[in-house]
C-alpha cells in the first residue's frame, strides 16, 4: 500500500541546510494500523507531509498503492489525496458555518458526487460513529469528542485508500481519546489501512505496529499487542 524507499528531505535555514529525513525505507501493508513516534523534531511531521503529499521529498521514492508519487502538480497532487487520503487533523479542522453532515459531505463534493447522494453517504458515516443525531448542529455545538468523530466520518466517507491522522487525540481529554482510538481499532478490523502520528505512547500501544523516528531515523519498528482502548479507562 505504502512502499518509501531512501527518503531524504532538507530545509533552508538562513544559509544552512537542516536535514530532516535521513534515508528513510518504511512501508505499510494494505490493513495495517501504524503510528508514527516522535520527538519534536525527529522528522515525523515531515514524514507526514510527504505522505500526504503536502511536501516532496529532495530524493528517494514514495509509492501509494501502487503508483509513484513524484513531481506532482498541485492540482494532481490534490486530485490523488481526494482519491487516495483521508486526513484527521489534532484541531479537526472542521468548517464552523457548516453542520456536522455538511462537513462530512464535503470530500464527495470534490469527488463531484451529488448533493442527494453525498447527503446519504454522509448520514450513513455520521451513523457510523454515533453521531446521527447530531448532522445539523454546527461544531461550535459539539464537544471535542463529538467534533473529532465527524473528523473522522469526514475522511471515511470519500473511500480513501489510508487515512492519515495527524496528533488526532492531542486535544482531547483521557477517556475521549480512548473512545476515540476504540473507533480508530474498529474501523481498521474492517480493513481500513490507517497510519497514525502521536507522542503519546499509550495512544500509539493501541496501535497495531510502532515506528519509532529520532534525528530523521527510523531506530526503531515493532508489532505490538494491541490494546483494547477502554480498558484501562
Amino acid at each position: 500500500m505504502i512502499e518509501i524507499k531512501e527518503l531524504h528531505k532538507s530545509y533552508k535555514v538562513g544559509k544552512n541546510s537542516l536535514h530532516v529525513l535521513k534515508g528513510i525505507n518504511f512501508s505499510v501493508k494494505e490493513g495495517e494500523l501504524v503510528s508514527i513516534m516522535g520527538s519534536s523534531g525527529s522528522g515525523k511531521s515531515t514524514l507526514l507531509n510527504i505522505l500526504g503529499m503536502l511536501d516532496e521529498a529532495d530524493s528517494g521514492s514514495y509509492h501509494l498503492d501502487g503508483v509513484q508519487i513524484k513531481n506532482l502538480s498541485e492540482k494532481v497532487a490534490a486530485n490523488y489525496r481526494n482519491k487516495f487520503l483521508g486526513f484527521i487533523f489534532q484541531s479537526f479542522n472542521l468548517i464552523n458555518y457548516k453542520n456536522a453532515l455538511d462537513n462530512v459531505a464535503l470530500p464527495l463534493y470534490y469527488q463531484n458526487v451529488g448533493r442527494r447522494e453525498r447527503t446519504d453517504i454522509a448520514m450513513s458515516y455520521l451513523e457510523k460513529v454515533g453521531l446521527a443525531d447530531w448532522a445539523k448542529h454546527l461544531p461550535t455545538e459539539l464537544s471535542g469528542g463529538q467534533k473529532q468523530r465527524v473528523a473522522i466520518a469526514r475522511a471515511l466517507a470519500g473511500q480513501p485508500k489510508v487515512i492519515l491522522a495527524d496528533e488526532l487525540t492531542g486535544a482531547l481529554d483521557t477517556r475521549t481519546s480512548y473512545e476515540i482510538m476504540d473507533l480508530i481499532q474498529q474501523i481498521n478490523d474492517e480493513g481500513k489501512t490507517i497510519l497514525v502520528v502521536t507522542h503519546e505512547e499509550d495512544i500509539a500501544e493501541m496501535t497495531k505496529r510502532i515506528v519509532n523516528l529520532k534525528d530523521g531515523i527510523i531506530i526503531d519498528d515493532k508489532k505490538v499487542n494491541q490494546v483494547k482502548a477502554m480498558a484501562n479507562v
